[in-house]
């Protein structure tokens, strides 16, 4: 048995007028000698919502039993989760970037109510993430994060499938690729059992890049729900986060400005997805470090795509795992130098350390991690681009793409859902570009992912010759020219909101610039003439969310207290949307 750990922060012991906290945590299992021990949180999303989060709670009780072998106080509490897949396309959708900030706002809200001296935050589906990311860079108390998993491929005709197999599958059901029967064949195969997204969408894009930034154990960022090492990795994250206590290392120490920029190259190696810069942006402002959109821009430009990962590739991420996984990509850019080496993690180890038996190639047996010499990519596959539609910037993802540059007739949309009729109805042509607005982080309100289009123009065929533009998002699982986190959102009175059937839209991936080709008088005109856009919710999560969030150039957080981030254009200040906000 290991020698106890003092307390920090949590005052139960000190003098008589503690006499009923002590009394309460009597009622839960506390004894005479338990009150000399820190109490840690653990935060756990388990549920049987979503595959994500199914395997989380016999996590929760490997790593509480851990803590009370290395002498800490465990308390677990409960965390929410919303399905991004089941909740895709539908209004639901609205609510899964809403919980990210409702997750990291639960998650403060016990460890500082309750005084916890340290904390073990789990997650899985994809708000879990970022959402305790948040939450551990606020409170700055010992902190450790274990993700539950990913989740094993389903396998038809030799073919691995993942759950964006099944989006892809309705629109070639759509295009007549696909029978009923054939279709129901991919949906029963798609999701074998637990475990978040299989390919490299967000929940694997996220659990790395928290491998990187340090707050998590080196390899346990790629490991499978069902894989009885997950065990190990949550009784040995239990007693790291004994160790940081002892130490007292705290989050920020390891948060720094050089760990952010190894998670955005670990994320470019990756081909990951483009909803990390969203949340990278949110924890860095969390953190209070200096993370912006042209750090992505400069670190696109040095760091290749090494891994050969759906959606664009053809690798799951239990094959990236088997490969080497996240140390091995890490040592193949440190030994380049587009690593800060000196950087430390939770235990406590610069990133030298850490890889110092890593080979400094992949194995050259298997295919999923490309050699440097033969990345899929020369450049990063995320691009941030900027122009009359977009001046605050927007985020375009160029993996598995030929066209540098693309011109052609806006199709606009105010709505995810009346897309997606028009591509299941053939009425997008090759050539086009679509536009869907009135999908941010105030105009949805909560900023959608456009899985349900992006997939469906993919399985209609449409994937390599339309483009698409939006103030949403997209899922991990996009792949295509497609361009989102448009600043300002055009429920700000953004240029977005100005686009008309017929306009010519210019995207020119070299040049970093996506232009509406009409005459500024003629924009001035329709700015002049512009309709308000529908107000946000009165009541509810919904209209606090639309009343506080940011811009997606600045996180989408709640918690800025600013109605448009500096790029923003500046005839957002009198839109009818922007004069209701708190400012």
């Amino acid at each position: 048995m290991t020698e106890p750990i003092s307390r920090r922060s949590h005052a139960v012991t000190v003098g008589a007028h503690r006499a009923p906290s002590r009394a309460m945590l009597r009622a839960v299992g506390f004894e005479d000698k338990d009150f000399e021990k820190p109490i840690v949180g653990i935060a756990n999303p388990a549920s049987n919502l979503t595959p994500c989060n199914l395997s989380l709670g016999r996590l929760a009780q490997a790593a509480s039993g851990a803590l009370k072998e290395r002498g800490a106080m465990p308390q677990t509490f409960g965390t929410i989760t919303v399905s991004d897949g089941i909740s895709m396309g539908t209004p639901g959708m609205r609510y899964s970037l809403v919980s990210r900030e409702v997750i990291a706002d639960s998650i403060e809200t016990v460890c500082q109510g309750q005084s916890l001296d340290g904390l073990l935050a789990l997650g899985g589906c994809d708000k879990n993430m970022p959402g305790a990311m948040i939450a551990i860079a606020r409170l700055d108390i010992p902190a450790v994060f274990l993700y539950g998993g990913t989740i094993r491929p389903g396998s038809l005709k030799g073919e691995d499938l993942t759950v964006v197999s099944v989006f892809e599958s309705v629109g070639k059901h759509a295009a007549g690729q696909l029978d009923d029967r054939e279709l129901l064949a991919v949906e029963k195969k798609a999701c074998p059992g637990a475990g978040s997204c299989g390919g490299m969408y967000t929940a694997n894009t996220m659990s790395c890049a928290i491998e990187a930034l340090g707050l998590s154990l080196p390899g346990t960022s790629t490991l499978a729900a069902e894989d009885p090492a997950i065990l190990r990795a949550a009784e040995s994250s239990a007693q790291a986060l004994t160790r940081a206590l002892e130490a007292d290392l705290r989050p920020r120490q390891l948060l720094t400005r050089e760990a952010f920029l190894n998670a955005i190259a670990v994320v470019m190696a990756l081909g990951g997805s483009t909803n990390a810069v969203l949340h990278l942006l949110a924890i860095a402002h969390a953190a209070d470090v200096s993370v912006g959109l042209d750090d992505f821009t400069a670190i696109a430009a040095r760091v290749p795509v090494l891994c050969d990962l759906k959606p664009a590739g053809r690798y799951v991420t239990v094959d990236f795992h088997r490969a080497g996984g996240l140390p091995q990509v890490m040592k193949m850019l440190m030994a380049r130098g587009l690593l800060f080496s000196k950087e430390k993690n939770i235990e406590g180890r610069t990133w030298e350390e850490i890889l110092e038996k890593i080979p400094t190639d992949p194995d050259p047996h298997q295919q999923v991690i490309r050699p440097w010499s033969n990345p899929l990519s020369e450049q990063g596959h995320l691009a941030i681009l900027r122009g009359n539609l977009a001046p605050g910037g927007a985020v375009a993802k160029l993996l598995g793409i030929e066209r540098r540059h693309h011109r052609g007739p806006a199709k606009v949309f105010d709505r995810e859902e009346a897309c997606l009729t028009a591509i299941l109805e053939d009425r997008i042509e090759a050539g086009d570009v679509i536009v869907i607005r009135n999908e941010g982080p105030i105009g949805g309100p909560g900023m959608r992912e456009m899985l349900g289009p992006t997939a469906a123009l993919m399985g209609a065929g449409l994937g390599e010759t339309v483009a698409l533009l939006t103030d949403g998002r997209f899922s991990g699982g996009t792949h295509g020219l497609v361009v989102g986190h448009m600043v300002p959102e055009a429920a700000l009175g953004g240029p977005l909101s100005r686009v008309q059937d017929g306009d010519v839209i210019s995207i020119d991936v070299d040049a970093a610039t996506v232009t509406l080709e009409v005459p500024e008088p003629e924009l001035e005109r329709r700015r002049q003439n512009l309709r308000p856009a529908a107000a946000p919710p009165h009541r509810g999560v919904l209209a606090k969310y639309a009343r506080l969030v940011s811009q997606a150039d600045r996180g989408a957080v709640t918690d800025l207290f600013s109605t448009r981030s500096p790029n923003a254009s500046e005839d957002s200040k009198n839109h009818p949307v922007s004069t209701r906000r708190r400012t």
